[in-house]
This record gives structure tokens, C-alpha cells and sequence, in this order.
């Protein structure tokens, strides 16, 4: 004799405490397992709610229209759709998302019932986002394409987030942006910088920013830079790799940010620091029993001769600005700088995008757009001169 199969409704309380009821059901067996399939409904506010619920699923079942739902939430969706996104991206990328949507787009939307999601709900958390958060368009558009999942699943036909109104730019945020601080360094600024950090003693950390002022390379493209990278003869950097944080914390070597190897000249000067840095680094790390002289030697790397965390250099240039009362720029700043210096000497919108290895001109333009007012003031005098009237 088959054994009955037997359904209760219990509460529960919400972190809020408020109670409410659900219950799990049988309704079959799974054709392709041969297991049993049980589903469950929650959320209903009174025991009536409940037993009305169960008492239209047994109908279903008995008349065999039941259609088990295998995602209700925007929670159990995403938790799918993240199983097939992290198999599409590089494991920076993927802890970067899953990030955002732990911190902003879950907590605000995790709950909703995925069929009753419209486009004023979507519109709601659009504006919300727009006014907290910087790259809330991406924040729209990560949240979106768990909707757009849930349509190729079937559990959806349209996607609201296509017809929401995106807000647009706050005008106060872009009169900061204009006015306000500017992330990278005039000429002047730069030499005062450098100066500074010469005088430290910390010939890695003032070799490490050197080459970055004058490369214009990532910080993650110089924390994971190997001696056999640079060509002392030709003074020349292939820069063909990263470090990047993944799952876990773990910093791992990946390729460049648009997956293309570049190889740039280096100042003279520049590589001089680099030759009597290897010298420095190869006394030092010796006395703490680690040999520098394998070809796959980190230039920058910890203490223990592994991967330096990228969060030191933070560390060592926000030490030197407080101490000598520069400027406050981030590390990535520097290659910000080395960009538009390299626009103010002249050199053209190709070569500044070859050199700093942007995929898409509109980057280049984009920090082009920053250029020092010294630049602009010596744009227009040029025009002055060339005119002549």
C-alpha cells in the first residue's frame, strides 16, 4: 500500500516578527529522476490564505494542470542565473558582480515574487539607486539581466526594466566633477610627487610609482609584471598579464583588462630605476632567503616573494601625500596623469590609446576630456598665434 502523502501549514516569523504561514506539498514523481517532487508556498499572511492556496494546488494536481513553479522569487532566479553567469566571466569580474548584488540589488528586490515584479517597482529602484550610487546605470543593468534569464527560463514574458525612464545625470555631481578634485597630477605636481617619494626609504614603492607616472600601465599590470617582461636592451615593457582578486580573496595572474598584450617604450631614466631596483631586490630578498634571479620573478612582490597586495600601494602613496602635504590623488591617478602629460606634449588620441591599452577610442576621449587648464590655456594660444590677427 502506497504511503498516504500528508501536507501541514505551519507559521513562521519574518525578521520583522511579524507571522505568517507556509507549507510544502507533494505532487508527483519526476519522470527523469524518478524522485519525488515536493513544492512549497510561503508568505501568506493568515492560516485561510494558506489552506486556500493548498486547497487550489490539490485541485490542480488531481485534474494534472499542476505546474510546478522552480523559481517564485527574484532571489531564487538570481540564484540560478549565477550559477550560468560565473561560467561567462573572468573570477574578478564575477566577485565584482555577485558584490553588487549582494549590496544593492538583493536586498532591495531579493523578496518580490518574480511574476509580480512591474515597471513601477523597477522605475522606484532605479531612482533610488540613481541617487546613492555612482554607476547606478550598471547597477540597472546587472539587475536587469536576471529578468532577461527569467524570460528565456519561461517564468517571465517581457522584461519591466526595458521600459523604465533612466534618470538623468545629477547636475550637482557634474559640477564637482568639473570644479572640484581631478584625479591626476600637473607636470609640476608629478615632479613634487616623485621627489618625495625619492626621499622615503622605499626604493620599491618609489620605483613602483615611478613606473606607472611614466607608463601610464594599471596598477594590477605592474603588480604582476616579471623581470623577464622588460628588455633592458631596447627598453622596452610587454605588458601581457594581471593580478585580480577572485573567489575567496585569492589574487590570481589573468590577462589585461581588454585581453590584448601591448609593449611600450620606457624613458631612460625609468629604466635605470628599474636596473637598481633589481639590484636592491636581489640584496634584500637574498638576506630573507629567496633568489630573484628566476626569469619569472615578480618586479614588485611581498615579503614573501609572493603577490603584493594591491592595497599597499595605497598605503604608500597616501603616506607620502600626508607627510609632505601633496595633493591627494589614488594610484590609478598616476596613470591618469601619465595620459595627460602625454596629451599636453603633443602626442595624438592613436598613440595615447595604443600606449595605455584602451580597447575603445571614447576611453582615451573621456580622459582626454580632463586635460589640465595649463593644456587648454596653451590650446587656444596656439590658435592665437596661428591666426595672427
Amino acid at each position: 500500500m502506497a504511503k498516504k502523502k500528508t501536507t501541514s501549514i505551519e507559521s513562521y516569523l519574518l525578521e520583522n516578527g511579524e507571522k505568517c504561514y507556509r507549507f510544502k506539498i507533494y505532487v508527483g514523481i519526476d519522470p527523469l529522476t524518478g524522485k519525488e517532487i515536493r513544492t512549497t508556498r510561503s508568505g501568506f499572511r493568515t492560516i485561510k490564505q494558506a489552506e486556500l492556496a493548498l486547497a487550489r494546488i490539490r485541485v490542480e494536481i488531481e485534474k494534472g494542470t499542476f505546474r510546478k513553479q522552480r523559481a517564485e522569487t527574484y532571489q531564487e532566479i538570481y540564484d540560478l542565473w549565477v550559477v550560468s553567469y560565473e561560467n561567462t566571466v573572468e573570477a574578478s569580474t564575477f566577485v565584482k558582480t555577485t558584490g553588487i548584488f549582494k549590496n544593492h540589488i538583493l536586498p532591495a528586490m531579493g523578496a518580490y515574487r518574480i511574476e509580480k515584479i512591474h515597471v513601477d517597482i523597477c522605475q522606484k529602484h532605479v531612482y533610488e539607486w540613481a541617487n546613492k550610487l555612482k554607476n547606478y546605470r550598471m547597477v540597472k543593468s546587472y539587475a536587469a539581466k536576471v529578468l532577461d534569464f527569467a524570460i528565456r527560463r519561461n517564468f517571465i514574458q517581457t522584461n519591466p526594466f526595458a521600459y523604465v525612464d533612466m534618470p538623468a545625470a545629477s547636475k550637482n555631481k557634474a559640477t564637482i566633477d568639473e570644479d572640484g578634485f581631478k584625479n591626476f597630477y600637473s607636470r609640476e605636481q608629478l615632479i613634487e610627487f616623485l621627489s618625495c617619494m625619492e626621499k622615503e626609504n622605499n626604493y620599491k614603492a618609489y620605483t613602483f610609482f615611478r613606473l606607472l607616472s611614466y607608463s601610464g600601465m594599471r596598477k594590477g599590470e605592474a603588480l604582476a609584471l616579471t623581470w623577464n617582461d622588460i628588455n633592458f636592451s631596447t627598453n622596452e615593457i610587454r605588458i601581457n598579464k594581471a593580478i585580480s582578486r577572485g573567489r575567496e580573496n585569492q589574487l590570481y595572474v589573468k590577462s589585461t583588462k581588454t585581453g590584448v598584450a601591448r609593449t611600450i617604450t620606457i624613458d631612460a631614466k625609468t629604466m635605470t630605476v628599474l636596473k637598481d631596483w633589481k639590484k636592491t631586490q636581489k640584496q634584500v630578498y637574498l638576506m630573507i632567503g629567496f633568489n630573484t634571479l628566476q626569469p619569472k620573478q615578480l618586479v614588485f612582490s611581498n615579503e614573501h616573494n609572493g603577490f603584493l597586495q594591491p592595497t599597499k600601494t595605497r598605503k604608500w602613496i597616501v603616506h607620502v601625500q600626508n607627510k609632505y602635504l601633496l595633493k591627494k590623488i589614488s594610484t590609478h591617478g598616476l596613470r591618469h596623469t601619465h595620459c595627460t602629460l602625454l596629451f599636453e606634449a603633443g602626442a595624438s588620441l592613436k598613440d595615447v590609446q595604443d600606449r595605455l591599452g584602451h580597447s575603445d577610442v571614447h576611453t582615451t576621449m573621456n580622459i582626454y576630456a580632463h586635460v589640465s587648464q595649463k593644456a587648454k590655456v596653451e590650446a587656444i594660444n596656439k590658435f592665437d598665434s596661428f591666426m595672427g590677427i
